[in-house]
């Protein structure tokens, strides 16, 4: 059994691509042989995301691995899922999407006791400033951070 609010994977690329708004957790309908693969670590998030359709939310692009030791039916690695969300959240995202440039991005995956969650952001594309901004927020408190150390090492010798 997995430990509560246990990390299955984190889709990095996803947190540098995009500037996140909003997260709101989702419940994933899964097959058995999923959940195994799933157990196994065989997924992958880094292209996931997820589409409102006919007033149901789909996860797309999420890539669970066949589960090696399954006897004879197998599940497609790329298929479409189906999200586990209220009416309320569902109309809620439809109206965040339909203004221009923001999407669904899968986040994270995880157990939540024995159900499997993932974690959607309403996220917008950063553009190459953006990305070069936070490379030098990045730098800039690497710098701070030896700064303080090497302060702190030269009060106590």
């Amino acid at each position: 059994m997995a430990a509560p609010n246990a990390e299955i994977t984190t889709n990095k690329q996803a947190l540098r691509d995009y500037i996140i708004s909003e997260r709101l957790e989702a419940g994933v309908s899964l097959k058995g042989t999923e959940v195994k693969s799933i157990r196994d670590g065989k997924i992958n998030l880094r292209d996931a995301f997820a589409r409102i359709e006919n007033g149901q939310c789909l996860l797309y692009g999420c890539d669970i691995q066949p589960y090696a030791k399954a006897s004879f039916e197998q599940h497609d690695p790329k298929r479409i899922r189906k999200l586990l969300l209220h009416r309320s959240e569902i109309h809620k995202l439809y109206g965040a999407v339909q203004i221009k440039g923001l999407t669904l991005v899968a986040l994270r995956m995880y157990w939540k006791g024995s159900k499997v969650k993932v974690e959607l952001g309403v996220g917008k594309g950063k553009n190459q400033s953006d990305n070069r901004e936070d490379l030098k927020k990045k730098a800039h408190n690497r710098e701070m951070e030896r700064e303080l150390v090497r302060y702190q090492k030269r009060g106590k010798v």
